[in-house]
């Protein structure tokens, strides 16, 4: 891949991390689900007040991927209290890593999956861990080849719908 380049995200890239946010979403599940709970999950979860509060979160942070101008995926990670579930201060949360449909099988992914481990690394942290939809046998599949396991599972709300999400760990070794 040509010019790639992961970079850090602030507030004035609100309005590109809300279209490509909005757009892997529904790439990723419309299919599996209705027309209205995907409109009001991506209306209530994707607004630019949500994602411009995400973004000022001092514990939270957003990484995009780019050739050029373009925008192929994004990661958000968590840490301490900013975190949606286990709030430990030696875990990272991979809340969110999406790459654009037309982008996957490209190495991506990767890069944003490696952005993650190194910044747990550097904050010296003693796992990753994050929730994956049941149905997306895709990512399930590309966490365990990470490396990562399930340890349990949580209910994730899309729209009226109440789904299954697997939690997924990696114990990382400091002296990698």
């Amino acid at each position: 891949m040509i010019n790639v380049e992961i970079k850090k995200i602030a507030l004035q890239d609100l309005d590109a991390l809300q279209k490509i946010s909005k757009e892997t979403f529904q790439e990723s599940f419309a299919a599996e689900n209705t027309a209205e709970n995907m409109a009001k999950y991506v209306e209530e979860g994707f607004s630019a007040e949500k994602l411009g509060k995400e973004i000022m979160e001092s514990n939270s942070a957003f990484y995009v991927v780019t050739v050029g101008k373009e925008l192929l995926g994004y990661l958000k990670i968590n840490l301490g209290n900013a975190q949606t579930e286990l709030k430990e201060v030696d875990g990272l949360e991979i809340e969110r890593i999406y790459v654009l449909r037309a982008q996957q099988g490209k190495g991506i992914g990767n890069l944003l999956f490696e952005k993650a481990m190194a910044i747990a690394k550097e904050n010296k942290l003693r796992y990753i861990w994050l929730g994956v939809w049941e149905k997306n046998t895709g990512a399930i599949e590309f966490y365990k080849q990470k490396g990562m396991e399930i340890f349990d599972s949580h209910v994730f709300r899309l729209g009226e719908e109440e789904q299954l999400d697997y939690l997924m760990r990696l114990p990382l070794r400091l002296s990698d």
